[in-house]
């Protein structure tokens, strides 16, 4: 098996299993109860925490609590509607972009249906920001900005690092969210921002496992973050999201952060060495670019008319989407996974929807072009060989339909 679509979700680190099982067999006890199986679960939360800040800031994680969520998409809804509800005393507008994830652009529309002004700035061709659109955009009654770190669909890296600026700029008194989910374990994330989205399954972590990591600093109305209760109950996670923590799932999601930040920096949360596991067997940054880009040369030299649709210069280095001219992506897939190579037209939270791409759309792309779209994303896990097979079965694949005409 060849698994190229690291976007969707990876395969989990056989660390990682070991670890949970750890706390499914033995040490399962509740992290609330007084008793020292319940005092051992709340240390090993204790460390997750740590582990879960140092692979988004390093040294910097001082300035920032942890509550862990069921994964990216609720660490989304409790940030976008947790900011709309503390904000909206003081304006009505929420400013994001038309290629956020729909775990972002679903809580705008409700948003939206409740009376708030939501603004979405495009696009081009190849996923970089309109910013004379997202400067007009932010004034003094916007309460909060929604942007993803990295396009899961393009793999272009989005101007989170001027965000605060322009708010600042514009006396905007709000909040700035930024979905990291793509980017987190595998790049610097941003420090501007007031609430960061993770998520463990991208990074070899556990399905069913997040956080949103959330700043112990203030709005620019000069505030703190304090954001309403999104699951009341038991009052676990500070009182900000209820409910007996799923300690496996988040010691999981630690350990993979863990890793993450060995490969990133070669020294762990806690400034040591990492104990667990060769991180060294592990792809680096360096070479999933490397990676990346013999995919997109091998794939270019052997096959005409394609398209590139992520900007090679401003991107991740994980994700490559092309479309071929005259193929249908999804004909294309399902050939592929006959040869034990999986790969994706899109995102995942999207494909079981009908309806193109809403991202390839706020691109400009037109239909042949968005149907004939394929999405390579690349993680720790693969090797150059893997690569040399991939080039070569997409190659015939398409030539293949191009002569049966398989377009019509």
């Amino acid at each position: 098996m060849i698994y190229l679509d690291n976007s969707a979700t990876t395969k989990q680190y056989d660390e990682v299993t070991e670890a949970m099982l750890r706390y499914m067999k033995e040490d399962f006890g509740n992290p609330s109860a007084l008793y020292q199986l319940g005092v051992d679960a709340e240390k090993a939360l204790r460390k997750a925490r740590a582990q879960v800040l140092g692979a988004a800031f390093g040294d910097g994680k001082e300035g920032w609590d942890v509550v862990f969520t069921s994964g990216g998409t609720e660490a989304d809804n409790m940030a976008i509607f947790g900011a709309a509800k503390a904000m909206k005393r003081a304006g009505n507008r929420i400013v994001t972009t038309a290629v956020e994830h729909p775990a972002v652009l679903e809580c705008c529309k409700r948003l939206e249906a409740e009376g708030f002004e939501i603004i979405r700035v495009g696009v081009d061709e190849k996923c970089r920001l309109d910013m004379d659109q997202l400067e007009n955009s932010i004034n003094g009654d916007t309460i909060l900005v929604s942007m993803m770190h990295v396009n899961n669909e393009i793999g272009t890296v989005m101007p989170v690092d001027k965000v605060r600026g322009i708010m600042k700029k514009k006396g905007a008194p709000g909040i700035f969210h930024c979905d990291a989910v793509q980017s987190y374990g595998k790049m610097p994330l941003s420090k501007g921002a007031d609430l960061i989205s993770v998520s463990g399954h991208k990074i070899h972590g556990p399905k069913g496992s997040g956080a949103l990591l959330i700043s112990k600093g203030k709005t620019q109305a000069g505030t703190g973050i304090n954001l309403p209760a999104y699951i009341v109950g038991g009052g676990q996670e500070k009182g900000r999201r209820s409910g007996t923590e799923n300690v496996p799932a988040i010691i999981g999601l630690g350990l993979a952060a863990e890793i993450s930040l060995k490969i990133m920096t070669g020294r762990s949360s806690d400034g040591g060495e990492l104990r667990s596991g060769n991180c060294s067997k592990y792809n680096d940054i360096t070479r999933l670019g490397e990676l990346r880009d013999k995919v997109c040369r091998g794939l270019e030299n052997n096959v005409e008319d394609i398209v590139i649709n992520t900007p090679m210069d401003e991107s991740c280095p994980w994700i490559l989407n092309m479309s071929f001219r005259g193929c249908r992506g999804e004909v294309l897939l399902h050939t592929l996974e006959q040869d034990g190579i999986y790969v994706s037209t899109g995102s995942a939270c999207s494909s079981n929807k009908r309806g193109q791409s809403h991202v390839l759309e706020a691109m400009g792309l037109n239909t042949k072009q968005i149907d004939g779209t394929l999405r390579f994303s690349l993680g720790r896990l693969n090797t150059e060989e893997e690569i040399d097979i991939c080039i070569e079965k997409v190659s015939e694949a398409v030539k293949r339909f191009r002569r049966l005409g398989s377009f019509r």
